[in-house]
């Protein structure tokens, strides 16, 4: 969409129907409703309540969005598991 507006948030709940509530990032609670775009559905993208994501949001209707990425975890403290040799 080329008059969409792209914002960050974070998810809250997950509902039914691949559907979340996803406060945005940028404003004092903002919750909107959000559905998962067609790509990361055919990809199998998992997102689950606490991923960061960033949405696609009409001008026209602010309360509701699509997810169209979620974002990477970046934790400095990780370290991926040892991999077993066989």
């Amino acid at each position: 969409m080329a008059d969409s507006i792209e914002v960050e948030g974070k998810v809250v709940a997950v509902l039914p129907g691949t559907m979340f509530k996803v406060q945005l990032s940028n404003s004092t609670g903002h919750v909107v409703l959000a559905h998962i775009s067609g790509k990361l559905r055919k990809n199998f993208i998992k997102i689950a309540a606490g991923d960061t994501v960033k949405m696609e949001m009409s001008p026209y209707d602010l309360d509701k969005a699509r997810i169209t990425f979620r974002m990477k975890e970046t934790n400095p403290n990780y370290t991926p598991p040892p991999r077993r040799r066989f």
